[in-house]
């Protein structure tokens, strides 16, 4: 059965089978330094091409807050993607923000006549029709960095609210190059971690690679690939509305 193991405890596994020198913490040798940064690096290619559910958390979105750009939000600088948003009413019930691609949402806003207001996108300075009257129903992004909301009642607020706007979706966890730090994956990903990572450093640090350790990282490559298919139906059919 997998376990998870502190970033340490990895290290020295990788030094033990690269024939190196044991180490007591990270910074006793430059080597030991070298092959957790290999660790690190790594763990993000690994999470950047997979689903890793335990990345999948309730999200805050920040409100530009200006009057200029009312219903325009950005997304965390750790964002992997969003999969779903809602904005709450004035009786506090959330109500789904449907995503639609940029040029489709042009095409939605241009088309308004009345009870709009002309707001100038963030970075492109492309001119849309925000509805005045209501809370939003549609959003998209232009640029990668900020999320652009189809209307807002200024009735009630001069801007789209933060404290109003709910966003679920996936990030990227920060990797600490700390002996202590446990990689945050599943137990059952950190095989393929390690024997990834172990294959790396004797391509890099030992010029040259270990068949073994070669067929052990394919092995293990295999293996998280398959552990997919034990997620629930629900999540393997689910489609990100937007990814970063």
């Amino acid at each position: 059965m997998a376990i998870k193991k502190d970033l340490l405890t990895i290290v020295q596994s990788i030094l033990s089978d690269m024939d190196s020198e044991n180490v007591n913490t990270l910074s006793d040798s430059v080597e030991a330094q070298q092959v957790a940064s290999i660790v690190e690096d790594t763990f993000y290619n690994m999470i950047a091409t997979s689903q890793i559910p335990e990345h999948d958390e309730l999200l805050k979105l920040t409100a530009l807050s200006d009057s200029d750009y009312p219903t325009h939000f950005s997304y965390p600088t750790n964002l992997k993607n969003v999969s779903c948003i809602w904005y709450q009413n004035n009786d506090g019930d959330y109500y789904k923000v449907k995503y639609e691609e940029p040029l489709d949402f042009i095409s939605r806003v241009d088309g308004r006549q009345d009870t709009y207001q002309t707001v100038l996108d963030k970075n492109g300075g492309t001119s849309l029709r925000i509805t005045t009257d209501t809370i939003p129903t549609y959003y998209t992004t232009f640029d990668d960095k900020y999320i652009v909301m189809d209307s807002f009642d200024n009735t009630v607020d001069s801007t789209l609210q933060a404290s109003k706007v709910r966003a679920y979706g996936s990030i990227f966890p920060v990797f600490s190059r700390t002996d202590s730090y446990i990689p945050d994956i599943d137990a059952n990903y950190f095989p393929y971690l390690i024997a990834e990572s172990k294959s790396v450093c004797m391509s890099l640090l030992k010029s040259g690679s270990d068949p073994k350790i070669e067929q052990a990282a394919r092995r293990q490559r295999t293996n998280m690939r398959n552990n997919k298919k034990h997620l629930p139906d629900s999540y393997k059919s689910k489609r990100v509305n937007y990814g970063r």
